[in-house]
This record gives C-alpha cells, sequence and structure tokens, in this order.
C-alpha cells in the first residue's frame, strides 16, 4: 500500500522557554563583537629595529612612513624580500628627527602621512561588526523557532511552520496502489460485507444511482466490538472501489489548542473533496462523537470539533462521490444528531464471528503458515467461541512463535493448544514452587469444576483441567469445549453456569470440610450473573418482568454524573434477597451432584496429582469407570 501524507506526533515538551535560546544567542554574539571580531579586523603589525629600518631605507623597500610625535614611534608600509606589502613599526626617533627627515625626504618614493590606519575598511568594519550579527542572530532564531516547533507537538507530520497548525495528518492511500485489502482478506463477516458492496457498486457506478433518483448514503457507521475486523472492511472497500483512502482516528483531531479539532475536520474534507470519489475513514469516533447531554459541564474543544463534524456531512451534495465511513464499538453513547438520517444512515454490525466464520477467518490466517498434517482447524474453531478475528489471529501468531522456539518449520496442533491456553487463560508457570497440600487443595476444586461441565447438558463437555499456575493469578483451571454457538442464553443455561461456578467451592467444603480464597472470583462471577438474572432479564417471578439493571451503567463524560437509583429501599432489598435464593439454589445443586459422583472427584484429583494435566478422554474414562462399578482410590 503507498501512502501519500503521514501523520507522526512529536509530544515531548520543550526543556527550556524559546526567550532562553535567544538571550544565550545574543551575549555569544556580543562577547564576539567585543573580543574577537576588532583583533580580526585590525592589521598585523611587525615591530622592527630602528637599524633594520634604515637599511630597509637604503634597500627602497620603504614606501611610507607616519611619525608619531607622541610617542616618537616610527609607523612604515615595506616590501619584504618576497615584495609583499606589510606594516611595520620602529621606534623611538634616535634624536629630535630633524636629521632622520631629511634622511627620508633625500629619498625617492617615501611617501609622508600623519597616521597610517591598522583597521581595515570601515564599510567592512561595520559588515562584520554589525551587520553580520543581526543576521547570524537572526538565522540562530528561526532556526530555534523550527527546532522547538517541532517539539512541541503542535504540528503535523513533525513540520515546523505554523501554518500547518489546521492540518489534518490524515493518512491517504492513493488509488493507484489502493489500500491492499480485498474482501477476500475479510473472513467471517459476510452479511457485513454484502451490505459494503452497495457502496462499492455506487462507487463504481453512480450514474445508475443518479438516474433513479437514488442517493448513497451519506455515512456508513461499522459498530462491533474490538478486534472483529471494523477497520479492514473499511480498507477493503476502498480497495475493492479502487478510489482513494483517508484514514484518521478520532484522537488525532483532539488538540491541545482550542479550535483545532475543528480546524482539521475542515482541512480533512476539504482534501477529500479535491479527490472524489473518495473514502474518508474516521476510526474510534467516539472520541469525538459522544453525546453532549451534560449538566456536570462539556469540553468545548471536543464539541466544536463534533459540530463542525455534522456540518461538513450536511454540506455535501447528494451524489459528491465522498463517502464517510466510521468505526466505533460504543454506539450506545454516541450524539443522536451523528446518527440520524443524512449523516450516518447506514449502520452495519460487525459481530464476532460464528463457529463456520471462525473457520474462514483462521483459514485465511494459516495461509501463509506451513501446519502440521494433525491441526485441525474445525476443531480449533469449535473451542474458540467468543473469539473475534484479531484474537484468532494471535492465536495463530503465538503458536508460529511457539514452533519457532521449538525449532520446527511447521505449526502442531499441540501448539495450538497451548497458545490456546497462553492467549485465553495466561501463560503456564511450571516453575512456580507450589506445597503439596495446596496442590490437593487446587486438584480437588477443579475436579469439581470438571464434573459439573460433564453432568450438566447446557456447558458443553470437559477440553482440559489443570493444576499449572497460570499468569493470571489462578491455581489452576479447568477449560470447557462449547459444542454450540449460543445466540442467547436461557433462565436454566444461567443457572447451570453459576452451578458450574460453585463446583470448586463445593469440593473444597465435602473434602476438606473447610474453605479457601481460591473461589473469590468463581464468586464474584456467580453473583454477577444472579445479578443480571434479576435485574436484567426478568428471571426472577418475584420482581417480575422490570429492568433494574440502569444503576451498573458506565459514567462517562457526556452523561450525569449524579445518577441515583431508579427503585427503593424495599425493590432493592427483594432484589438482593432473591440473588441470594439463586445462588443458593445453585449451590445445593452442585452440591448434591459432586456428591453423586465421589469416586470421579477421586479419581480426577488423583490424575492431576500424578500428570498436572487430564485432557477430555482422560476425564471421561473416569465416569465410565463409575459406572462399571470399579474403584477410584481416594487421596
Amino acid at each position: 500500500m503507498k501512502e501519500l501524507k503521514d501523520s507522526e506526533i512529536k509530544t515531548s515538551p520543550p526543556k527550556k522557554p524559546l526567550i532562553f535560546y535567544y538571550l544565550a544567542a545574543l551575549i555569544v554574539l556580543m562577547l564576539l563583537n567585543v573580543f574577537l571580531f576588532p583583533s580580526l579586523l585590525e592589521r598585523q603589525v611587525v615591530e622592527v629595529p630602528y637599524s633594520q629600518f634604515l637599511t630597509m631605507v637604503d634597500g627602497g623597500q620603504v614606501e611610507q612612513v607616519a611619525l608619531d610625535e607622541t610617542s616618537r614611534e616610527i609607523v612604515f608600509i615595506a616590501k619584504d624580500d618576497g615584495g609583499r606589502e606589510g606594516y611595520y613599526k620602529t621606534g623611538v626617533w634616535p634624536d629630535d628627527g630633524q636629521r632622520l627627515l631629511a634622511q627620508l625626504q633625500a629619498e625617492e618614493g617615501i611617501t609622508f602621512t600623519a597616521e597610517i590606519p591598522t583597521q581595515a575598511n570601515p564599510i567592512l568594519s561595520v559588515l562584520v561588526s554589525w551587520i553580520l550579527p543581526i543576521v547570524i542572530f537572526i538565522v540562530i532564531g528561526e532556526l530555534l523557532s523550527r527546532w522547538m516547533m517541532k517539539r512541541m507537538g503542535g504540528l503535523p507530520g513533525g513540520m515546523g511552520n505554523a501554518m500547518t497548525f489546521g492540518k489534518s495528518g490524515a493518512k491517504v492511500y492513493v488509488e493507484e496502489a489502493s489500500t491492499g485489502v480485498s474482501f477476500a482478506d475479510v473472513a467471517g463477516q459476510d452479511e457485513a460485507k454484502e451490505s459494503l458492496m452497495e457502496v462499492v457498486d455506487f462507487l463504481h457506478g453512480p450514474e445508475k444511482y443518479a438516474a433513479i433518483g437514488a442517493r448513497l448514503p451519506k455515512g456508513v457507521l461499522l459498530v462491533g466490538p474490538p478486534g472483529t475486523g471494523k477497520t479492514l472492511l473499511a480498507k477493503a472497500v476502498a480497495g475493492e472501489a479502487n478510489v482513494p483512502f483517508f484514514s484518521i482516528s478520532g484522537s488525532d483531531f483532539v488538540e491541545m489548542f482550542v479550535g483545532m479539532g475543528a480546524a482539521r475536520v475542515r482541512d480533512l474534507f476539504k482534501e477529500a473533496n479535491k479527490m472524489a470519489p473518495c473514502i474518508v475513514f474516521i476510526d474510534e469516533i467516539d472520541t469525538i462523537g459522544k453525546s453532549r447531554d451534560n449538566r456536570m459541564g462539556g469540553n468545548d474543544e471536543r464539541e466544536q470539533t463534533l459540530n463542525q463534524l455534522l456540518v461538513e456531512m450536511d454540506g455535501f451534495g447528494n451524489n459528491e462521490g465522498v463517502v464517510v465511513m466510521a468505526a466505533t464499538n460504543r454506539v450506545d453513547i454516541l450524539d443522536p444528531a451523528i446518527l440520524r438520517p443524512g449523516r450516518f444512515d447506514r449502520k452495519v454490525g460487525v459481530g464476532k464471528p460464528d463457529i463456520r466464520g471462525r473457520e474462514e477467518i483462521l483459514q485465511v490466517h494459516a495461509a501463509e503458515k506451513p501446519l502440521g498434517d494433525d491441526v485441525d482447524l474445525k476443531r480449533v474453531a469449535q473451542t474458540t467461541a467468543g473469539f473475534t478475528g484479531a484474537d484468532l489471529e494471535n492465536l495463530l501468531n503465538e503458536a508460529a512463535i511457539l514452533s519457532a522456539k521449538g525449532g520446527r518449520r511447521f505449526i502442531r496442533q499441540a501448539d495450538i493448544d497451548q497458545a490456546f491456553v497462553k492467549v485465553g487463560i495466561g501463560a503456564e508457570k511450571k516453575s512456580k514452587v507450589i506445597s503439596e497440600k495446596e496442590k490437593k487443595i487446587t486438584a480437588y476444586h477443579e475436579a469439581g469444576h470438571g464434573i459439573l461441565f460433564h453432568v450438566l447438558p447446557d456447558v458443553g463437555p470437559v477440553h482440559t483441567i489443570s493444576i499449572i499456575p497460570t499468569g493470571m493469578g489462578a491455581a489452576g483451571y479447568t477449560m470447557p469445549l462449547p459444542e454450540n454457538d449460543e445466540i442467547f442464553n436461557t433462565k436454566g443455561k444461567m443457572l447451570q453456569d453459576i452451578t458450574t461456578l460453585l463446583g470448586g467451592r463445593v469440593a473444597e467444603e465435602l473434602i476438606f470440610g473447610d474453605i479457601t480464597t481460591g473461589a473469590s472470583n468463581d464468586i464474584k462471577r456467580a453473583t454477577s450473573e444472579a445479578r443480571a438474572m434479576v435485574t436484567k432479564y426478568g428471571m426472577s417471578d418475584k420482581i417480575g418482568l422490570i429492568s433494574y439493571g440502569d444503576d451498573d451503567d458506565e459514567v462517562f463524560i457526556g452523561r450525569d454524573l449524579a445518577h441515583t437509583r431508579g427503585y427503593s429501599e424495599d425493590v432493592a432489598k427483594a432484589i438482593d434477597s432473591e440473588i441470594h435464593s439463586i445462588i443458593e439454589e445453585c449451590h445445593d445443586n452442585a452440591k448434591k451432584i459432586i456428591s453423586e459422583h465421589m469416586e470421579v472427584l477421586h479419581g480426577c484429583a488423583k490424575l492431576l496429582l500424578e500428570k498436572e494435566k487430564v485432557h477430555r478422554d482422560e476425564f471421561e474414562a473416569l465416569f465410565t469407570m463409575e459406572k462399571s462399578g470399579e474403584s477410584n482410590e481416594s487421596i
């Protein structure tokens, strides 16, 4: 891809004010003018003995003589043996000067003068002493100004010119090279690509739309979680349409100087109009597009930038060929004015891919990576429910790093599995020293989770159980294998999730008669899910079909910070009671199930202490042994 211009904003602050450097330069020049320049401008005068003076007179070398009656010195101009003219002095007159005067007058070619100047040409003296220092001072000041401007970071592209403050600094990909991205590079987003193909078709042939009176949406807003490919889709649209592509982040408009953001918006759209048809892409538009409904005061610079953006979008003609695309993962906080028809007419959802989409994404990212024969991308796609495109790319990259680290020229399935644990849970700390007591507690804790994952029908089978500490601070982990992508949750599924989360605490209670702090995160997640069931999803018969979840909304600039709870103390008490009932019900259910499978609990804990990690086939074999009546000895 080819960038026409780039924005590299330098932010290092100046260490000293600009006036400091001006004063330093002025002092240096004054010292030079006092001590150095006068010595350079003075002619060099050689002092010779009186006898040599007379010899030079007799030899016809002397050309001009000055007799100083005050100091009684003789200053003269003469030529040396090489014919070069020089300035000399000697002294003192041997008598009253009459005899010397008569002798000099008798010589031909000697001129008398009152004084022989030892200074250079006065015009040259003025030039060197005054004009030159002033010129040097101005040049130094200009260079310092440019250098300081670059360091201050207020200039886009590092240009030391105050006239460039309002430049947008957008990256521009020209149509000859395009962005280097097409729809073939985007996988797992078929619906989004289909919606954006209309934009591409319009840019290819706008006349057929104009003939029927149709207009292209002025703005297309890409909405979705981070890492789902919103920016990639925008580049793909530009690549398919083969038009110039302006790319800029919303944060690039935000400046410490009021009005700079609005100026950069104007400059961006001015440049876009010159290169139409083209695409203007603003990433993270929520930076400048947050709601202006704020009772606590606002941000004038951000609001001015937003207002200018709205004005520029309104200023376009219906079919000028400038398409504005933007991306955000916080559409809920955008100002309503930016979402109305005539601005961002179309919203394109870019969600997390399903199992088929994940497999397609993995195939795209694996195209340039050598894979071993045992690699099953379909299985990888099945185990990575909830992963975005960026997550999957990172997964394969981590697997490639592990393969290269091991000296292999291809990626194995084991490398992908290890990378999955590293990415999803954290790097395993096999070197960490853990006591046997803590290992035993962790083994039973994770075995309790594993039993519930296996027995409960909607939470998926167990993929791996481990008691190796991870980088996230966990003493171990139990990784399920989701068999399906769930579009929505059911009440039964959520109750099973809570039951599974409490499995570790229940196993500790049953085996040791004591509890540890290891279940703190499990309890937090279980409580959060139970609260959502009661306050957001209306899954409590006692509370009813009313949402009480507004008090959990994230506070951000542009909304009221003085948020109050929208229900009474009696309702709050009832909500807490319902949450407690759900947790207790799931806890009792977990205790009942684990108590029915104590043989499996002991057997799994024993395997974990021996091997540190148990996989699905080994774990499910314990249930087979239990059904056949084989005993798993307790430890």
